[in-house]
């Protein structure tokens, strides 16, 4: 019998990632959601004070017009049915809605660094998302939790996820970075800078100083930068103008084409380097590039949402998921359709 399944999206990486899991449920009800929260989290998003993270401003805003223009089913907060199963992105905060049911946590990209804030939240139990992503998986809410490689596998487990829930199935976006050679980007041979938006997440950055590194590791090669979609631009746009007038500074367009066209990587603590790593580009990070490359989600030619979507199956059946799978199943006409859709739109909006 068909089930009704809940989708709880977030950023537009994330909104993505639950768009291409929900195309191997279509037999099933797929519903969709941005991100929401209970209580004093709730009412503090409502009144703006969150417009910062993916409870709302732009997050919800772009989210939002991503659903309606692939023509998704919308349920906000997940409140119309008492759904079967549940995808989330994100167990930073577990809606009360959702408790009790069957759950699976889908690791969106790179997880923010093990600093001081994260040690003190596991060591007195403070909420998790005080210490952002570095905390995702710790809730233990879920069934299990789809990680991007067996480097991750481990990272999670040293954090104190349970083994048996950590299934390594890849993640959509990050798993067939090869596509992305496949670009109508009109420039190659260059240096891309792609800055963060830790600003406007209320988190520290000398944005000239990292400018200024920038121009180094260039050593006179043409530079291009890229800026998060959540910075403001106008800001970032004369920060980077003031020392370098001439380079080119893009606010939208498809981040990980632009990779495939560079020659080198310049990052901070963004997913995007993965995609680089996989190129085989001379990538700079302010994380340990062994770790990273130790972290490196898998390639397998896009075969993630696929293997999340089996967890799922196996889960509403109560049988136990193992990887294996070898060839990525032919999807229906109309799921083609909505893919190359969806494609395009990401490439306007990004």
């Amino acid at each position: 019998m068909p089930k009704k399944i809940l989708f709880i999206c977030g950023s537009l990486n994330q909104t993505t990632i639950m768009h291409q899991i929900s195309t191997y449920l279509d037999e099933h009800g797929c519903y969709f959601t941005p991100y929401y929260a209970d209580g004093v989290i709730k009412q503090l998003s409502e009144m703006g004070f969150l417009n910062f993270t993916i409870l709302g401003g732009g997050f919800k805003r772009e989210t939002t017009k991503y659903l309606l223009a692939n023509n998704l089913n919308i349920d906000f907060m997940g409140e119309l049915f008492n759904y079967d199963l549940v995808y989330t992105c994100s167990d930073l905060i577990v809606p009360k809605n959702i408790l009790g049911k069957k759950i699976i946590l889908v690791q969106e990209g790179m997880t923010d660094p093990e600093n001081f804030i994260y040690h003190l939240v596991k060591k007195f139990k403070l909420p998790r998302y005080l210490a952002s992503t570095s905390t995702t998986g710790l809730s233990d809410t879920y069934d299990y939790f789809c990680v991007a490689s067996e480097g991750y596998k481990d990272l999670f487990i040293s954090k104190g996820v349970i083994e048996e829930k950590l299934v390594v199935t890849g993640i959509p976006n990050f798993d067939n970075c090869v596509q992305y050679c496949n670009n109508n980007f009109p420039y190659s041979n260059y240096v891309l800078v792609a800055t963060s938006d830790s600003r406007e997440t209320l988190k520290y950055e000398n944005r000239k100083k990292f400018i200024k590194d920038a121009i180094g590791i260039a050593a006179g090669r043409q530079l291009i930068f890229k800026l998060h979609p959540n910075e403001k631009f106008k800001r970032a746009n004369e920060e980077i103008k003031s020392l370098l007038p001439d380079t080119l500074v893009f606010s939208k367009g498809n981040t990980n084409e632009m990779i495939a066209n560079s020659d080198v990587l310049i990052t901070k603590y963004s997913s995007v380097v993965y995609i680089g790593l996989a190129l085989g580009k001379e990538v700079y990070s302010y994380f340990d590039l062994k770790l990273l490359k130790k972290l490196l989600p898998v390639q397998n030619n896009g075969m993630s949402a696929f293997n999340i979507a089996e967890v799922g199956k196996n889960l509403l059946e109560n049988k136990k998921f193992y990887v294996a799978q070898t060839k990525k199943p032919k999807l229906k006409s109309g799921v083609n359709f909505i893919n190359r859709l969806s494609k395009n739109i990401e490439r306007q909006i990004l």
